[in-house]
């Protein structure tokens, strides 16, 4: 009887582990040019994209610890040289490349100058704070030292327009690129520290390449910024690029727009109280997301101490691949503080110096019309007194008497006649009635006894 054969069945998880050995193995470290396709950044600060040319691509790698040494901020496009390992990504049984470093292609020989002049100069203490001079708080004018048709100027201009018109500028022209712009950078902002015109200068341009950016590295330029007595801020390129000139300036701007910021004064108190608000905001859930991080970073930890470095990397991959499913609940928490943020703002318009006067003038006009009402009442009160008053008098008043048919007699020398002794036959008399008076001559009289009197 023959003996069937044992049959060695491998399990698929065997053999992407097999296949990921071999790889690392048999392959040394790779320096590998392509082009940079389908860039994904999860939170956890990886890098995953594809690195291809014109006739195949492969899946690369680049984990935060390595993405934190970069000088450049990768893109899809990105024509780069990498430094790499090959591996084998178990869950989905591919090949890809572990990125041990990443730099645009072309720029080697320049980054090694770079970073040579940059540790010399540094060795020197031109990068030194202490050397350092502080920025007037208001300026008394601003030296722009840039190309007269830049993007930047615009950028500078608009910004201090709309944050401190009352800043005047003084433009000094210079190229910001190509042979010998270093050199007459260098001679205008010795000309502008020489003559004396400004208190504060500011050196910027737009972005571009590494290689447009080249002049700003220039040694030379760096010395006069150095020796300059005018204290200078230097806002080169974008936020991710840096220059010698920013390291020796006194202080650097990330955008031309930024330098501006930095320079002009804002005194808008109200939309400052906003700004602080929103910055506590943002610092509170910082707070939780790094909290978050945190916490990821120690089961990361732990995972370190348990398996070995490829096994945790394999295990990050799928970890991002969670923790991208999990932006959807932290978009929640950052909306509700958007709407607290919203109600703070709302209640600062309300005790706002303008609400308080407004509600203290509705106060004034309510105490206004009630004492208006009080004053007419009282006047009202005053005419009805002097209307009785006045009717009482002319009740009393002799016009009345003279009213109801009596007269009033008077002797030529205007003695009242009250007793007929007073007058004899003949002696004229004036009579005066209620409308009109008259004379007249005495005829005959005769005493009125006491009974008449009486009656």
């Amino acid at each position: 009887m023959t003996d069937t054969p044992q049959r060695d069945i491998w399990t698929v998880s065997r053999l992407t582990a097999e296949l990921r050995a071999v790889l690392q193995q048999s392959f040394p470290l790779l320096w590998v040019g392509g082009e940079i396709s389908g860039l994904a950044t999860p939170r956890s600060g990886h890098l995953y994209f594809n690195l291809k040319d014109s006739g195949s691509q492969i899946r690369c790698a680049l984990f935060r610890n390595k993405r934190n040494l970069l000088r450049f901020q990768p893109k899809d496009g990105d024509q780069v040289l990498a430094r790499a390992r090959i591996s084998c990504y178990e869950p989905r049984g591919e090949v890809q490349l572990i990125i041990e470093h990443l730099e645009p292609a072309g720029v080697g020989a320049m980054q090694q100058a770079f970073e040579a002049l940059k540790a010399q100069l540094a060795a020197e203490g031109l990068f030194d704070n202490a050397r350092k001079r502080p920025l007037p708080a208001f300026p008394r004018r601003l030296g722009l030292v840039t190309s007269a048709s830049g993007a930047a100027l615009r950028d500078v201009l608009h910004v201090l327009a709309r944050r401190y018109p009352a800043l005047p500028v003084l433009i000094y022209p210079v190229p910001v690129q190509g042979a010998g712009a270093a050199v007459e950078i260098a001679e205008t902002l010795r000309l502008a520290d020489r003559r004396g015109d400004c208190d504060l200068l500011i050196l910027t341009r737009g972005g571009g390449s590494p290689e447009d950016l080249a002049q700003f590295n220039d040694e030379q330029l760096a010395r006069t910024i150095a020796a300059l007595n005018t204290p200078i801020v230097a806002a080169i390129g974008h936020e991710v690029d840096f220059t010698i000139a920013e390291f020796v300036a006194d202080r650097r701007a990330p955008t031309p727009s930024a330098a501006a910021e930095l320079v002009s004064p804002d005194g808008d108190t109200v939309r400052e109280r906003v700004r602080l608000l929103h910055r506590r905001l943002a610092k509170q859930h910082a707070h939780t997301i790094s909290r978050l991080a945190q916490r990821v970073l120690d089961l990361t930890r732990r995972l370190q101490l348990q398996h070995p470095a490829n096994r945790l990397q394999q295990r990050q991959q799928r970890l991002d691949e969670v923790v991208l499913r999990l932006d959807a609940a932290t978009r929640a928490g950052l909306r509700q503080g958007q709407h607290r943020l919203h109600l703070l703002q709302t209640r600062l318009s309300a005790r706002s110096p303008a609400a308080t006067s407004m509600a203290r003038r509705e106060r004034l006009n309510n105490v206004s019309k009630r004492l208006g009402r009080v004053v007419n009442e009282g006047m009202r009160r005053r005419r009805e007194h002097l209307a009785g008053s006045t009717h009482q008098l002319q009740i009393v008043s002799p016009l009345s008497t003279l009213a109801r048919g009596y007269a009033i007699v008077q002797d030529s020398d205007g003695a009242v006649i009250r007793d007929s002794r007073q007058v004899r036959r003949g002696d004229p008399i004036r009579v005066r009635l209620a409308s009109g008076r008259f004379t007249a001559v005495v005829q005959d009289g005769e005493p009125t006894g006491e009974t008449d009197r009486d009656s």
